[in-house]
């Protein structure tokens, strides 16, 4: 038995998180709304607290007899979601007082929710990870449905209680056929009985289809990504800041720490449904989104795609892999946040917020600032991370550390023979997806700033994309339904 006062030492980020939310609800009860300002800079402070503590956790240790887990992994996507918790309480506060729902338990909400995220991505079994994920899950349902005197909140709220439970569902469906076949549910001892590899009943891969489709969900990976556009449309704009950042970090790594430690000895059986979800994710998130109108809905497509992105990481299942995965996570929090942030810049002529695509008419010549901000963060940042990871993901994880070149024209053949015919044959269904996803439209700097300047209309400004998006599209079927067409040459 593990002494209490070390476990309480080794989990003391968590442990600042609960009190400092309990602290803040008390200080909001007494004081009432006048005190939201007070309170949201109060939980910044509790987030550079527990974020110094996350400094100093050990390389590895675990604590409440093996239910949580301190490591490397843990602290870096901690600070990544503090960061991005704190941004979203902040950008808040304005736009509270300005639709007059300034009420205090928002912050408090926010910090319930990430004290549910750090506990997600700590998770040393499946106990405490469903805890963590119902925790944060529960919080982001209230907020969803923050305007509660709006039908479009509520219904958004609804949406995403209803099919979060379903999830939640499928996740412990998962989790009992695990634990049935598997015989624990801690990760460690999960990790020896998997990477056996030998007599594993066929239960185990159905819990493990019932695990990713759960984690799934919370990423709002093609095909579980129904919910998202309609839950950020209808959210207040800094709740949908905050569902596109910080919780997707949270989800993201726990998918990670569940794919790697505990069904890394199965790997050949996850790669291919995850690699599916990439895949899917990115070429749906881009081609979905050039049809929207709505900003937030439009946001919450490109969210959709990057998350395609960082699961090529995960599809590769090695320890490059997964670095790729923490990296793209960090920069996409802040690029997300910036772009939420222009959204709620955006003022009519009355002053009244605005969220249509049309709006952007014009901009560059009434606000020149917002107008590169809003061309510059969606488009030239996510094309930049994509293309910073295509090479670290791909060709140090799939190809093995084949120089960057060989991933694009004739020199990808020559060496198709050295690598084997089935990573080169993935690698171009990889290459032609992130076609798709980096250069539709909705995600170029110079669609954002033509729609800005007012120089094109966004309807029109779509119609010459259709083919190369189609050639594409193509390409990706010809590719993946007929491979020996790919290595024919070989």
């Amino acid at each position: 038995m593990q002494p209490l006062i070390e476990s309480i030492g080794i989990a003391a980020p968590e442990l600042v998180l609960a009190i400092g939310a309990m602290a803040l609800l008390m200080i909001g009860t007494f004081r009432g709304d006048r005190s939201l300002p007070a309170l949201t800079w109060l939980s910044v402070a509790l987030y550079a607290v527990a974020g110094f503590l996350v400094l100093d956790d050990p390389w590895r240790a675990t604590a409440f007899d093996g239910l949580y887990v301190a490591d490397n992994f843990s602290a870096f996507l901690k600070i990544v979601m503090y960061a991005g918790s704190a941004s979203a309480a902040l950008l808040a506060i304005p736009y509270l007082k300005r639709t007059r729902t300034a009420k205090f338990e928002y912050p408090v909400l926010i910090m319930l929710g990430t004290l549910g995220m750090s506990m997600m991505v700590s998770a040393n079994d499946l106990l405490s990870l469903y805890v963590g994920l119902e925790l944060q899950s529960l919080a982001a349902y209230v907020l969803a449905a923050f305007h509660r005197n709006e039908a479009r909140s509520s219904e958004a709220g609804l949406k995403y209680f209803v099919l979060g439970a379903l999830a939640s569902g499928i996740l412990l469906y998962g989790v009992s056929l695990i634990y049935g076949f598997g015989g624990s549910t801690n990760f460690d001892a999960l990790a020896k009985v998997l990477g056996q590899g030998e007599g594993l009943q066929l239960g185990v891969t159905f819990g493990l289809v019932f695990v990713l489709a759960g984690l799934a969900f919370k990423v709002s990976a093609v095909p579980f990504h129904m919910w998202t556009p309609d839950v950020y449309e209808g959210a207040p704009t800094p709740v949908a800041a905050f569902f596109a950042s910080a919780p997707k970090v949270a989800a993201m790594g726990l998918l990670v720490r569940v794919a790697m430690d505990v069904f890394g000895g199965l790997a050949d059986q996850w790669q291919q449904i995850v690699a599916f979800m990439a895949v899917a994710s990115m070429i749906l998130g881009a081609v979905g989104a050039i049809g929207q109108t709505n900003i937030k809905r439009l946001l919450a497509y490109s969210s959709i795609n990057n998350v395609g992105f960082a699961l090529i990481g995960l599809a590769a299942a090695t320890p490059e892999g997964v670095a790729s995965v923490l990296f793209y996570m960090a920069v996409y929090v802040a690029v997300t946040l910036g772009s939420f942030l222009v959204v709620l810049q955006m003022r009519d002529a009355d002053g009244r917020a605005v969220e249509t695509i049309d709006s952007l008419a014009g901009l560059g010549r009434s606000r020149p600032a917002l107008a590169a901000a809003m061309a510059g963060l969606p488009g030239g940042s996510a094309t930049f991370i994509a293309v910073s990871i295509l090479a670290f993901v791909i060709l140090g994880s799939v190809l093995e550390g084949i120089p960057a070149i060989v991933l694009f024209g004739p020199l990808l053949f020559p060496i198709a023979h050295q690598v084997g015919v089935h990573e080169v044959h993935y690698a171009m269904i990889i290459i032609l997806a992130m076609g798709i996803g980096l250069f539709a439209p909705p995600f170029g700097v110079g669609y954002y700033a033509a729609c800005a300047i007012g120089r094109v209309d966004p309807a029109e400004g779509i119609r010459p994309i259709w083919g190369y998006m189609l050639a594409l599209l193509i390409g990706l079927i010809i590719v993946a339904i007929f491979p020996w067409i790919s290595i024919g040459f070989l």
